[in-house]
């Protein structure tokens, strides 16, 4: 997944005016981490999307945007200033390794009244720890507790697929109050830093009353277009419908409809940090 394609992808981004580039964007984007897993590859799983050594190709991901992060979570970082600098500084914590959240809404929207209480949270790459849906009889199905060999347990009413065909472990609800570390006071929203890896990298507001907003750029701008997830539910909805021969799945594309199933697609955010 090349510069040139992430180019033809967004052709007006830059000319959208809309805000900031990552540290190593002038030179390169930074490497893509969905999909590089350790598993085994399998059928119906193009090992092409696969790097010949993928735990070295996905420590040299995480150690660029780890290094992006750090540039962005300064005081002087201009990705977050506002106003010329007139409001207050904020503080930043950066997370020791990146986090995902699972988004729905209009991705053309930068804000929206309600939604957020429907996002979801990873707090670790779900890739590297999922299953193949091939796979899934003998490494999920075969327990008596759906538990997978990573440890999180399979929840048949709400299971999860990524690009590759990774059954993943189904997200937490994403937090949407934080601590106030002065006052020691709960307040009803939290502020992370997110990016799509692309061009866009800003703060996303979300609040205990559903509601989000993003301080530059629209939804698309920082979803991670290589990264796709969806949801499938319904009685009736079981690994076994999947079609092996939809994936993986294009950057961008939608993911494939499973018989018996209702999908819901998310958008993957990456998350950086946070405003503390």
């Amino acid at each position: 997944y090349d510069t040139q394609r992430r180019t033809q992808i967004m052709p007006t981004m830059k000319s959208a005016g809309i805000v900031t580039l990552l540290l190593a964007a002038s030179t390169h984007h930074l490497p893509t981490v969905c999909g590089l897993t350790t598993l085994p590859p399998s059928r119906g799983v193009s090992s092409s999307v696969r790097p010949s050594s993928p735990m070295q190709s996905r420590r040299l991901a995480l150690a660029s945007l780890s290094t992006a992060a750090l540039a962005l979570l300064t005081p002087t970082s201009s990705a977050l200033a506002e106003d010329g600098g007139a409001k207050q500084r904020r503080k930043l914590q950066r997370y020791p390794s990146i986090r995902f959240i699972s988004a729905l809404g209009d991705p053309t929207a930068s804000s929206g009244d309600s939604g957020a209480e429907s996002w979801g949270l990873w707090r670790d790459d779900p890739g590297p720890r999922g299953v193949y849906l091939r796979d899934y009889d003998r490494r999920i199905g075969s327990n008596d507790d759906l538990a997978a060999p990573a440890g999180w347990k399979f929840d048949p009413s709400d299971w999860w697929v990524e690009e590759h065909g990774l059954i993943m472990s189904t997200p937490e609800p994403l937090p949407r109050k934080s601590l106030d570390r002065e006052t020691r006071a709960i307040v009803p929203e939290k502020k992370y830093v997110v990016t799509g890896d692309r061009e866009v990298t800003t703060v996303l507001t979300v609040r205990e009353n559903g509601s989000w907003e993003l301080e530059r750029g629209t939804l698309y701008d920082v979803t991670h277009l290589p990264c796709r997830s969806a949801a499938y539910r319904g009685e009736g909805c079981a690994p076994k419908n999947a079609n092996l021969r939809d994936f993986p799945v294009k950057p961008g594309a939608a993911m494939p409809a499973i018989d018996g199933c209702e999908k819901q697609d998310y958008a993957v955010l990456f998350v950086l940090g946070e405003v503390v």
